[in-house]
């Protein structure tokens, strides 16, 4: 979440929208209500893997309750394996995608491509980075 607001952060100012911190809001609290949303879908959708009858009345799951929520395989198959690598990394992928359409349509308001979608990205992954360690070094020979 830090990462997705800093970034549509950088895309406002870039842009020149005049409503930075409120787009930077916005996108947060999309974030976070996808994050929420998406768990609690991973749950019911692990436990129709499983075939629990998730329709019945006395069907009641938190997100806390984890005790039973392996997939029938579990890590001996492949499948398994694939099961739980996407139910843990749906949900912020599809957070970020989220944010990023957001981005692209309403901040940018570019064409919709791939290159336009993630645009800004790689800036600031390894900008960022070298940046801090530029200023890290400056800061050393100061002293």
């Amino acid at each position: 979440m830090i990462f997705t607001v800093i970034w549509v952060y950088q895309s406002a100012v870039k842009a020149k929208t005049g409503n930075a911190i409120m787009w930077v809001g916005i996108t947060g609290a999309v974030f976070l209500v996808s994050q929420v949303f998406l768990y609690f879908l991973n749950i019911d959708l692990s436990d129709a893997f499983n075939g629990k009858d998730i329709s019945t009345e006395g069907y009641e799951r938190e997100l806390t309750s984890i005790g039973d929520r392996k997939n029938e395989e579990g890590f001996q198959s492949f499948s398994g394996v694939l099961l739980s690598v996407f139910l843990e990394l749906m949900p912020p992928v599809m957070g970020f995608l989220i944010v990023a359409v957001i981005r692209l349509k309403f901040i940018t308001k570019e064409q919709f491509s791939a290159a336009t979608l993630f645009g800004g990205t790689k800036e600031l992954l390894f900008g960022g980075v070298k940046n801090i360690v530029d200023t890290l070094k400056q800061g050393v020979k100061k002293s």
